[in-house]
């Protein structure tokens, strides 16, 4: 690069001069070129648009065309005496305007009474005010008539970032052209350009960092890429761009959300350890994440993620071949929780631990299996139960008589089928019940509990320690309830029912016994109670074998943790 003490900073040595120069803003070239052509061109213009996006360069190549010497053309020559000035800015017939400085009424009087004259030696007196929104009032109202119906050796050409603080009088009074922010493919194209022609040696990667930082406009990025080229000189690393810029390096975004999507949560601490070290803002960190996991969404979500996300060819190639293993609902749900913790870390005092708490939640996130998925399984389940013997409660219920007598056999859960009654004279020792029948002492308690409730829940939970002709001995466990139950009166309401069952008169005995011992018939309650685990656990066995329920589990990847009886 040139030693010369007069160093031309790269955004004025480098500024476009003609419109094919002019990148990113190929809609309004083409139309003034086109109306230049036709002869159409208007007496006002008004260039709106974000900083540094060509909007007073552009006023500057059409004060160029309409003056030139060569004639009014589309392209100005750039070598005549006029289009030379003119880029000097000391053309004495183009006179350019701080609206900013030069915002009074007075100002703009003078103004008014300059451009009366003819202009000294070229065609038009081109009057361009930058920044003109910076305008008072009453400048504003004094410039109205002129702006309306101007000489004709006049052309006003107005330039803002704001033109919505313009009166409406005004932008009626102008064509209006809107300069569109320059995307990053098209600034890297130009810093490549210039980069080529400065013989400097810099990677697409530290390109796409400079362009970056510009945010869209061109000026910005040849402002950053002049401060990279003063550090580093004519060979750019880049991490010394990163670092200058303070920019977060795109591997590093890459590995984090690498390390996010594989459950790893070792790489995630360390890339965010990573971030603090070199010193990046964990805020901007944040939201580079979520731009970049916004970028991996887009990727997953569009055919032609080339027309919406504004990215290098080298970047988009990078996070398609990241996108590949990963779904955007899985991306979706983790942008989620970056976002949450962005807006909590404006006022958070521990910005890296949100961070680092988003990023490990998102990290361990249960991966979640499509509604429609599961929707596909369910069918196929059905398909194949077709074919499928039914459950076995299914049959209980297809071989069972009536629902009349189903209610009957719930009204005394305790009672069995009945075998014939035995004779008169048979005396019954108290012995434990066979499993499938029902023993006088189950039928005595049945007789009871239809008599009254709350005797026949006693005498449930009681023992038949002895069973004759004119006694009945009843065991209850030592210190139990219903020994505390059985008490006088309890005994003389029973011997009544008992007399009443049994057809004669009958002694009724209470004892205490020690629970679990082998030799003490069981009670009914303890009986039910037997006979319903077995038969749950059966119950459970034929569920575990039944193909319907095996089919079930290896389909949903599930198991079996409940078995009840409907």
């Amino acid at each position: 690069m040139s030693n010369d003490t007069h160093y031309e900073v790269l955004a004025r040595k480098y500024r476009p001069q003609n419109f094919a120069e002019l990148a990113g803003q190929e809609h309004v070239s083409r139309t003034l070129q086109n109306a230049i052509d036709s002869g159409r061109v208007a007496h006002a213009f008004l260039f709106t648009g974000a900083r540094g996006v060509g909007k007073t360069s552009t006023a500057r190549i059409m004060a160029k065309t309409l003056n030139c010497e060569k004639g009014v053309t589309h392209e100005p020559c750039n070598v005549c005496p006029q289009c030379i000035e003119i880029t000097k800015g000391t053309s004495t017939d183009v006179f350019e305007i701080d609206g900013a400085s030069n915002n009074g009424v007075d100002d703009v009087r003078d103004l008014r009474d300059n451009i009366k004259y003819l202009p000294s030696h070229s065609r038009y007196r081109i009057i361009i005010i930058d920044e003109v929104h910076m305008l008072s009032t009453n400048a504003f109202n004094a410039l109205l008539k002129t702006l309306e119906e101007p000489p004709e050796h006049v052309k006003f050409i107005f330039a803002t970032t704001e033109p919505h603080k313009l009166p409406v009088t005004i932008l009626s009074r102008c064509q209006r052209f809107d300069f569109k922010r320059v995307t990053l493919p098209k600034i890297i194209a130009r810093l490549r350009e210039i980069a080529g022609k400065e013989s400097v040696t810099i990677s697409d990667a530290s390109l796409a960092l400079v362009a970056r930082k510009g945010d869209g406009s061109m000026r910005d990025s040849l402002t950053a890429l002049d401060q990279v080229l003063a550090f580093c000189g004519n060979t750019v690393s880049d991490e010394d761009v990163s670092t200058l810029l303070g920019a977060i390096d795109r591997r590093l975004l890459a590995d984090i959300s690498a390390a996010v999507f594989g459950g790893d949560t070792q790489g995630v601490l360390a890339g965010i350890k990573q971030v603090d070290l070199v010193g990046y803002n964990m805020r901007q960190f944040c939201q580079e994440l979520i731009e970049h996991f916004r970028n991996l969404l887009v990727i997953r979500s569009v055919k032609k993620p080339e027309e919406i996300l504004d990215l290098a060819a080298a970047e988009l190639e990078e996070l398609n071949k990241q996108s590949l293993h990963i779904t955007a609902l899985d991306i979706q749900r983790r942008l989620t929780l970056l976002i949450k913790a962005e807006s909590e870390m404006a006022y958070a005092s521990f910005p890296r631990l949100i961070v680092e708490m988003a990023l490990l939640k998102a990290a361990l996130l249960a991966p979640m299996v499509p509604v429609q998925e599961l929707i596909d399984k369910i069918k196929a389940l059905e398909t194949a139960a077709v074919h499928t013997p039914t459950l076995p409660w299914e049959t209980a219920r297809t071989a069972a008589p009536s629902t009349t007598q189903h209610a009957e056999q719930r009204t005394a859960p305790a009672a069995r089928p009945a075998p014939p009654p035995p004779a008169a004279s048979t005396t019954t020792t108290a012995q434990p019940a066979p499993t499938g029948g029902q023993t006088d002492w189950g039928r005595f308690v049945a007789f009871v509990n239809e008599q009254d409730r709350m005797l026949g829940s006693v005498l449930e939970h009681g023992s038949p320690l002895k069973q004759e002709k004119g006694l009945i001995e009843i065991g209850f466990p030592v210190a139990s309830y219903y020994l505390n139950a059985a008490d006088a009166e309890f005994i003389a309401e029973v011997q009544a029912l008992a007399a009443t069952f049994m057809g004669t008169s009958t002694t009724i005995r209470v004892k205490p016994i020690e629970a679990g011992f082998a030799d003490t018939p069981l009670s009914l309650a303890e009986k039910k109670k037997r006979d319903d685990e077995q038969h749950l656990n059966e119950l459970k066995r034929e569920v575990a074998n039944h193909p319907v329920v095996k089919e079930a589990e290896r389909v949903f990847g599930s198991t079996v943790t409940e078995v009840r009886e409907l």
